[in-house]
């Protein structure tokens, strides 16, 4: 429009020289209101990122995680003619573990685990593996690093960030502390047909935790630490199917536990306790030789929290337009660390050895105990 005045002026034999001026100003007034417009996008995508999930009319009120609902329990107590010992005493006493050495070449709340120990972590993974191929799951190993669009739009509050994960300095580039954040960034800005849906995968992975905010919470030997193995079962579904889905996935979890023989419970998250990304979550807890139940694994329902951020849609069919979001639902099949603990505690014998779980044996090279390593490594 300006160009437009300039020119009629020029052609009136008037002077433009105000017109010009106000005309060399216009890109570096563009600049300063494309910076305000960007900084007030980046204000209001913050505020966005705090935002909670939806919680589904089911879950408890609660203040914490002492508020969460046990709705089941599977087993029985095991009952020892022996005082039961926690499961690092047990394999410390059987060498089969070491934390000092890790602790002086990583830091604490790392390990080395070493011989049978190794095998055992091993058979938990191939064990939980075949089970979830039969149930239709594909499989994968994925990536262990991640990038900040991807961990921001799967972990939901980024203000737990810096607290949970390790960053690689200098780049925008995260560890992962779950197999679900890299499985649920496979599908970031894809559009599913509705007959594609739902997928079922299945990834394994280590796993790394900074832990930071448990202090004062359960942290002997292996249940917190900074790095472990763990299976994780992911959806992607329709909306009207996520509910159901949630409940099958819990049925995987249960009948892992189950042929594994572990005494566990499970329970609903309270308000309080359900992950800001989270509509419903439920909860594992194993059963420790303390008497105490502790959590082992959780199952989520995202519905289209996670999808949103990562702009993951459906439609009816090919060539059609997006009908909106799909739904997420994550969920540990077992974590290898905190699974060991439950079997090292309810497996325990009076010897000091530990019994393998039957459905464990075929993965064990023929081991059926867990006994004390004699040989030592110079």
């Amino acid at each position: 429009l300006i160009s437009k005045e300039i020119s009629e002026l020029k052609k009136k034999g008037k002077t433009a020289s105000k017109k010009i001026k106000e005309a060399e100003k216009i890109p570096e007034e563009i600049e300063k209101i494309e910076k305000e417009i960007k900084d007030l996008k980046e204000k209001i995508d913050y505020a966005l990122m705090r935002l909670p999930n939806l919680l589904h009319e089911s879950v408890p009120f609660g203040k914490d995680e002492n508020d969460n609902v046990v709705i089941k329990t599977w087993g029985n107590t095991p009952k020892f003619d022996f005082e039961p010992k926690s499961h690092l005493e047990i394999l410390q006493n059987l060498k089969l573990i070491d934390m000092e050495t890790a602790a002086k070449v990583s830091g604490n709340a790392f390990h080395y685990l070493k011989g049978p120990l190794v095998l055992l972590d091993l058979a938990i993974q191939k064990f939980a593996l075949d089970f979830l191929i039969k149930k239709g799951f594909q499989i994968f190993i994925p990536p262990f690093l991640i990038n900040k669009k991807i961990y921001e739009g799967m972990i939901g509050d980024p203000h737990n960030f810096a607290e949970a994960s390790y960053k690689i300095d200098g780049e925008d580039m995260y560890l992962i502390p779950t197999a679900e954040y890299p499985l649920g960034g496979m599908f970031a800005d894809k559009i599913f047909n509705k007959d594609e849906l739902p997928i079922r995968i299945c990834g394994v992975s280590s796993c790394f935790r900074k832990e930071v905010g448990t202090h004062g919470k359960y942290s002997k030997g292996l249940f917190r630490v900074h790095q472990f193995n763990k299976i994780e079962q992911f959806i992607f579904c329709s909306p009207e199917k996520s509910w159901d889905l949630l409940e099958e996935l819990q049925k995987n979890s249960e009948e892992l536990y189950q042929k594994l023989g572990l005494h566990h419970r499970v329970v609903v998250a309270c308000s309080a306790d359900t992950p800001s990304k989270a509509a419903k979550m439920y909860d594992i807890e194993i059963w420790m030789a303390d008497g105490e139940f502790r959590e082992s694994g959780s199952n989520s329902n995202c519905t289209d929290y996670q999808a949103r951020r990562l702009n993951t849609r459906y439609r009816e069919k090919e060539g059609q337009a997006p009908i909106g979001f799909v739904h997420t639902l994550n969920n540990t099949a077992l974590a290898t660390s905190r699974t060991i603990v439950a079997i090292i505690e309810q497996y325990q014998q009076k010897d000091g050895t530990v019994l393998v779980p039957k459905v464990l044996v075929p993965y064990m090279n023929g081991i059926k105990k867990l006994e004390k390593i004699h040989k030592k490594i110079n």
